[in-house]
């Protein structure tokens, strides 16, 4: 475990401006809440394995927030925001030691309205869609953990999930309507960011303020059943789920595509998906059920598995074999595979097929059908055989020559994980509310390039 970066002089001094706070200071527990799920990439795990913070702090309200805001300026300590840690790539992982900020106990909702609800950033998002749906509402897109994940965690470190095949990703215009930050200013304030504004702070890891609230848009909620179907063929199965992602008549919530081998970590699914075979998952509105038979008969599908929406609301459900739990899955099974994150071009299968056909078992491919522009297109979630990490990025290499974008799960910096781009807005607000750096530091390139 990596010693105490904060001097104890001023761990003191801070503790004792925190006096009243829900305070954690047992080193287990804290190197406990400095992790997240970054062990999915062997590449981070040497470089993220000891880090840890020297402090948890879990705020109760905002006012605790703006609390903690100060006295970490005052001493000039570094502060990094979590929520349940369900992220891949060490957002939530101190480099720099100092304050963890737990925020699992900020877990009101403040209303919902028809189309959208306003709710505190640690409320996990299992928990918002219970109490959205009973009005008819439910969230519009989730991590594959969206049991445990929070919803302040997803909006500042994910990207899509669930419900992106109608719905798209974060990033689009309209999925997150506002947000309240508490800066790192010295004298710390809240500011409420609306409408495009609040992409200054969506999935910038809390590199550039603390959400402490958040006004979320919401889809109707439908019945949603569960289908396994079940194809001899891998680019049957892949056509099949771009025929039925364009399918705009039918509506659907997942629609995930997983190469053989792959089906043989899943466990619990072993006895509806027979060896050998290619599977789509696919979780669809009860309506939809019977056009969708005759979509399967056309594409040679066969129907594995089928449940109605209120026996797949018993149980784990196919959301749960899905995005980031496919790579999951498979490592329960082989803790030596990896994954990477793929957006290939628009509805190019052909490339598709060469990429299938020249990695074979080493890249193992995974699909999640979502819209991107208006477009729907297939991203991939491949699970990798790792050897060496030369070797992963001659295989990144290879899918960028040929047209593929690789959002590389295998860097905790913000930059290069993602878009490979400087967000000018990012760096601009964070020179606002963070002027000494103090949120999560080592984060994002262009702070330390500025």
């Amino acid at each position: 475990m990596t010693s105490t970066k904060t001097s104890p002089i001023h761990l003191n001094s801070l503790i004792a401006d925190l006096a009243g706070l829900d305070i954690v200071t047992d080193a287990n527990q804290i190197f406990k809440l400095s992790q997240d799920y970054y062990t999915f990439s062997p590449v981070l795990q040497p470089l993220l394995g000891d880090k840890t913070g020297d402090l948890v702090v879990r705020p109760a309200n905002e006012a605790d927030v703006l609390k903690v805001a100060a006295a970490c300026v005052k001493f000039k300590v570094p502060l990094t925001v979590r929520g349940a840690g369900t992220g891949n790539y060490g957002q939530c992982v101190p480099l720099k030691g100092g304050v963890i900020l737990d925020m699992t106990r900020m877990t009101a909702i403040h209303w919902v309205k028809p189309g959208f609800a306003c709710v505190e950033p640690g409320l996990k998002m299992a928990a918002m869609d219970k109490q959205t749906r009973e009005s008819g509402w439910e969230v519009r897109m989730a991590p594959s953990t969206y049991r445990t994940a929070t919803i302040g965690g997803f909006i500042g470190g994910g990207s899509g999930g669930i419900g992106s095949v109608t719905y798209g990703q974060l990033r689009d215009r309209g999925n997150l309507n506002a947000v309240r930050v508490v800066t790192m200013e010295d004298q710390p304030r809240v500011i409420e960011l609306r409408g495009d504004d609040v992409y200054k702070v969506a999935h910038a890891y809390g590199t550039n303020g603390i959400i402490t609230q958040l006004e979320i848009p919401l889809a109707p909620a439908y019945p949603w059943a569960e289908v396994i179907v079940n194809f001899s063929d891998f680019m049957s199965a892949a056509r099949f789920g771009q025929a039925l992602t364009n399918s705009d008549g039918l509506i659907k919530k997942l629609v995930c595509v997983c190469a053989a081998p792959i089906p043989t970590y899943f466990a619990a699914l072993r006895s509806y998906i027979p060896d050998g075979t290619h599977c789509a998952l696919i979780m669809i509105a009860e309506s939809c059920l019977e056009p969708l038979g005759e979509l399967v008969e056309e594409f040679g599908g066969t129907i594995g598995y089928q449940k109605t929406a209120q026996e797949a609301s018993k149980g784990i459900t196919l959301g749960e074999y899905s995005w980031n739990h496919t790579t999951l899955h498979a490592r329960s099974v082989d803790s030596s595979l990896t994954y990477l994150q793929t957006m290939l071009p628009d509805d190019n299968l052909a490339l598709l097929e060469h990429l299938y056909h020249h990695f074979g078992d080493e890249v193992m491919l995974h699909l999640e059908f979502l819209r991107v522009g208006g477009s729907a297109r297939p991203a991939a979630l491949q699970v990798v055989r790792y050897t060496t990490e030369d070797r992963l990025n001659e295989i990144i290499a290879y899918h960028e020559s040929k047209g593929a974008f690789i959002f590389n799960p295998h860097t905790y910096i913000l930059e290069d994980g993602g878009m490979k781009t400087v967000d000018v807005e990012q760096l601009k607000f964070k020179e606002m509310v963070d002027p000494y750096g103090l949120l999560n530091p080592g984060k994002m390139r262009a702070w330390a390039e500025r």
